[in-house]
């Protein structure tokens, strides 16, 4: 099993093909299962990557106190050293998108592509003034309802919430799907889930407008509502920016139509430029 050794543990990858490198990132309370379609898809053509982020999966709890998105793109940074890989393309759901986006932005001209799936760009995805989003913050009642209930039962009243909004299923349509993504929760303790989520509640999106990477926006036709414009702002903001939306699929769109997503990939893959050595 390979592991990368971090200051307070280590992170779970693996490592799948030959070819250009495609590192996949997956969502919040998620693990590298859910891009096994794409593994599947993907490796005969390209170097798959696929690694679980701290809090998750096989890589489990650290010893930080609290998680970022700038900590989880840190240690994107250091897998990628650690495997050599320059000029990747980037595929990451949800809170994968937003760390692909906060890669894109430290380094504007260092990927090949990035796809952002379920595009969201804050939690939750509505705008907050900075200043009055410490005012605001759930974290209190998201870490006694953690404690006392549990991970599970807190995302399950977290995905209750949205859809009372929404007023309809939006996470997935395929009762498999749900139910695989509940299991990956088993692998999160409830001082993570706070960890997890303190990331997503506290991530301030960049403005993209300055790079000179493609990226391809995806998301689902029962996609929330607000997580859809978001990820239209999104792909008019970024230069080379492209839109689509994937039929009969929720958030998950990886999961709930491979088919469709792994075509849309492969599609825009094809329009990338050939890989050529990492500028210095």
């Amino acid at each position: 099993m390979p592991t990368l050794s971090i200051e307070d543990g280590r992170l779970w990858y693996d490592d799948h093909g030959r070819g250009p490198p495609l590192v996949c990132i997956h969502g919040g309370w998620l693990n590298t299962h859910s891009w096994d379609e794409q593994v599947e898809r993907f490796a005969d053509e390209y170097r798959v990557v696929r690694f679980d982020l701290r809090g998750h999966g096989r890589t489990g709890p650290t010893g930080t106190r609290d998680y970022s998105i700038d900590l989880f793109v840190d240690d994107l940074e250091r897998l990628l050293d650690h495997l050599d890989i320059h000029r990747p393309i980037l595929c990451g759901l949800s809170v994968g998108g937003m760390i692909a986006q906060s890669y894109l932005d430290r380094h504007p001209d260092r990927a090949r592509g990035a796809v952002v799936g379920g595009p969201l760009q804050s939690m939750p995805p509505v705008d907050i003034p900075p200043m009055m989003k410490p005012f605001l913050s759930p974290l209190p009642a998201i870490t006694g309802m953690a404690s006392t209930f549990g991970s599970t039962a807190t995302f399950q009243s977290l995905l209750a919430s949205i859809r009372a909004i929404t007023g309809r299923r939006w996470l997935t349509l395929d009762p498999a799907v749900r139910s695989k993504a509940l299991d990956a929760l088993d692998d999160v303790s409830p001082d993570e889930y706070r960890k997890i989520f303190r990331a997503l509640y506290e991530f301030e999106p960049p403005n993209l407008s300055h790079i000179a990477t493609p990226v391809l926006v995806l998301y689902g036709a029962q996609e929330a509502p607000m997580v859809k414009r978001q990820g239209e702002q999104l792909a008019t903001t970024v230069p080379q920016g492209q839109l689509r939306e994937i039929p009969d699929s929720g958030h998950l769109i990886n999961q709930d139509n491979p088919l469709a997503f792994n075509e849309a990939c492969a599609a825009f893959f094809g329009t990338l430029a050939p890989s050529v050595a990492h500028p210095p």
